[in-house]
């Protein structure tokens, strides 16, 4: 099967793109108020750290991707069994990820078009970056990462222009003490967005530069943490602590604020482009991970799996809940302790101590036979 390779400012731009999915639209840490920028400044030095984590892992058993290290630390059997969670897993989340825009098209823009269209163009789009490959991606997302990041500046820019900006949400700091901020941080600002970095468990493989991709993940996930704290800080000045929690996407309600002039209005084109963008990279990356689990296998090239696999995902995104407040329930309360925390770190955590066991091991048998030469010399 042909090896795909990316390079360093196409890894860099996947991971913040990926970082930021439809994250950028529906804030994060909201439910800490106004202690939320502490709560997102915590997560994400212990983002960094979990990125180190998933980081090392790939170099214990180096190109070696997620599905082969599991045989690698145990047998083909289980590294299959495993492999199809987390295919499951993967395409489970991509269909998630494309719900959140289907919700935010149908709910705001195109509130008479019905979810299935919005859907099923996205996932036309999809479906054919997937067959044409990672660098196909990785090319997109390198392209348009530089746009996205200048309408996010120029958002900030018109809400504080514009003086929709009320401080006072901000205070008091520490008003309920740090039990809230706790309760925020542990589990859901760890699982989303850092615990999701274990893709990086089946990208690396493909980067043509290993050597010098550890610094710029570390620093794309610096930039893209900074980019979500700045967003969650600017919806909670723009809209206050009660409207940005009852707001379904808060970024989109901080943006229809906006008005400069009575001439710079209604900018939430912006806000759609820059979920689009990140939709698009996070759901493909989940996509890509279920089709390589499939890949290894059944020893097939994962574009036989590409179309119809979009097909189903696009229908499942629809058929995944009911309705959007369903939706985010399931996101948000049972999922982080029924599979992020199990499949993030449960079982990263365990290949990673085989792995080292293994590796130990396999010193101290070189060690013994080296010694064994020496006393026969």
């Amino acid at each position: 099967m042909k090896k795909e390779n990316i390079s360093l400012t196409q890894l860099a731009a996947v991971v913040f793109n990926f970082q930021i999915g439809s994250n950028v639209a529906i804030g994060l840490g909201l439910n800490a108020k106004e202690d939320a920028w502490i709560a997102l400044l915590i997560s994400l030095l212990i983002g960094i750290g979990i990125t180190y984590f998933f980081i090392y892992m790939t170099t214990l058993a180096p190109g070696k991707n997620l599905f082969e290290m599991f045989e690698y630390c145990f047998n083909r059997p289980i590294a299959i069994t495993l492999s199809m969670v987390y295919a499951i897993y993967f395409f489970y989340y991509a269909c998630r990820i494309i719900r959140d825009f289907g919700e935010l098209i149908a709910s705001t823009v195109l509130p008479l078009t019905p979810i299935e269209v919005s859907t099923v163009m996205l996932v036309l789009l999809m479906g054919y970056i997937l067959y044409m490959g990672l660098e196909v991606l990785a090319r997109t997302a390198e392209i348009f990462t530089p746009y996205g990041i200048v309408l996010n500046v120029l958002l900030f820019l018109f809400l504080y222009v514009g003086k929709s900006l009320d401080y006072s949400s901000l205070k008091p700091i520490l008003g309920e003490g740090l039990k809230p901020i706790w309760e925020v941080i542990f589990p859901y600002e760890i699982v989303r967005p850092y615990g999701q970095l274990i893709v990086l468990t089946y990208i690396l493989s493909s980067v043509s530069n290993v050597k010098y991709s550890k610094k710029l993940i570390i620093l794309s996930v610096l930039a893209s943490g900074l980019l979500l704290f700045l967003t969650s800080i600017m919806i909670i000045l723009a809209l206050g602590n009660e409207i940005a929690l009852r707001s379904t996407f808060p970024l989109l309600s901080a943006a229809r604020l906006v008005s400069i002039g009575d001439f710079i209005q209604r900018i939430d084109a912006i806000v759609v482009f820059c979920m689009m963008l990140g939709t698009l990279v996070k759901s493909c990356i989940y996509m890509y991970g279920g089709l390589k689990a499939l890949e290894y296998t059944f020893k097939l090239s994962f574009r036989y799996f590409s179309i119809p696999m979009t097909c189903i995902v696009a229908m499942f995104s629809v058929f995944i809940s009911r309705n959007f407040t369903e939706h985010l329930n399931e996101g948000l309360i049972s999922n982080p302790f029924l599979l992020h925390i199990p499949l993030q770190f449960g079982i990263p955590v365990a290949m990673v101590c085989v792995m080292l066991l293994k590796l130990a091991m396999k010193q101290k048998k070189n060690g013994t036979v080296g010694s064994d030469l020496e006393q026969e010399g």
